[in-house]
């Protein structure tokens, strides 16, 4: 059995809904752009592809939102300025990616927030994103604008003028090598895919505006254990712990561990970083976050 549906006799989200989750896994573009005013601007899209190699072609989506009709910052960057550079994102970097999708005010940096750093181009003006394994510089050749009603696809068409790829991500032969480029790619929901290793969950930051990377303690912030994917999951937090609740995590949690470091600072904050990483990796971030403030808690 199999249910039969007419797109135009159901809701937009509801549609949205079933392709997202029919047409997957999708690759992503982490594209930036520069504003009128010249101000950097980064933000991942799930409508993309590549469908040229003479010359070679990459088409994004900055649809119309579907909740209230506006556009997004990107389609407006690139009507002023022709052009992007389109960012592959893999597994070390998808918690900043997912970050720097929050719909932070128009002029406020994704590149600051999300704690991704932002490089020159060499084509191009807007900013190259350095984690990335392959960075796409892109002339915008045509806009495409499929509708003008919320949920409607705007094709960004652009050529790809310079290639930028990271030597780690090779093999032996000057080939990109799936496992060491280690692609994610967008599913239905809060669902990703790792290439090389399956399904995996990261919640959509478009509810809440998280404080950024930007706003960490420095001592987080430039943790030496911490990575940047535990750096986008604390970033994407909207109110961290309070000072109470801080202190009676650390009397009732991490007490042995301050008793037994508690004559070596610098060994006692890599162990609470230490600690701090795994409760991240099991996504137990209020913990991960009451560890971490414990120590000038």
């Amino acid at each position: 059995m199999m249910i039969s549906i007419d797109p135009q006799s159901i809701p937009v989200a509801k549609i949205h809904g079933y392709l997202l989750g029919a047409v997957a896994p999708r690759p992503i573009a982490l594209v930036s752009t520069l504003d009128l005013d010249g101000k950097d601007n980064l933000s991942p899209f799930s409508f993309f592809n590549v469908f040229s190699a003479n010359p070679p072609i990459a088409i994004f989506s900055p649809a119309r939102r579907g909740r209230d009709n506006t556009t997004k910052h990107t389609y407006e960057n690139v009507k002023v300025h022709s052009e992007c550079v389109i960012n592959i994102v893999n597994y070390d970097m998808v918690q900043q990616m997912s970050l720097s999708s929050t719909e932070y005010p128009k002029g406020v940096s994704e590149f600051v927030k999300s704690g991704l750093t932002a490089v020159s181009s060499v084509l191009v003006k807007p900013k190259r994103v350095l984690e990335s394994p392959v960075q796409l510089e892109c002339k915008v050749k045509e806009i495409v604008e499929l509708g003008n009603q919320g949920g409607a696809g705007n094709l960004v068409i652009c050529e790809i003028v310079q290639i930028h790829i990271a030597e780690n991500v090779l093999d032996g032969n000057g080939r990109i090598d799936p496992y060491l480029i280690d692609q994610v790619a967008r599913m239905g929901g809060d669902w990703y895919s790792r290439a090389r290793a399956g399904m995996f969950e990261v919640p959509k930051p478009l509810e809440r505006c998280g404080i950024g990377v930007d706003q960490l303690p420095s001592d987080i912030r430039f943790s030496k254990v911490l990575t940047g994917n535990h750096l986008g999951m604390l970033g994407n937090t909207e109110i961290v712990p309070n000072e109470t609740d801080v202190n009676e995590y650390k009397l009732t949690e991490l007490a042995d561990l301050f008793l037994e470091l508690e004559s070596d600072a610098s060994a006692l904050e890599k162990a609470l970083h230490q600690r701090a990483a795994l409760l991240l990796d099991e996504n137990k971030l209020n913990e991960a976050w009451m560890t971490l403030l414990a120590f000038n808690g």
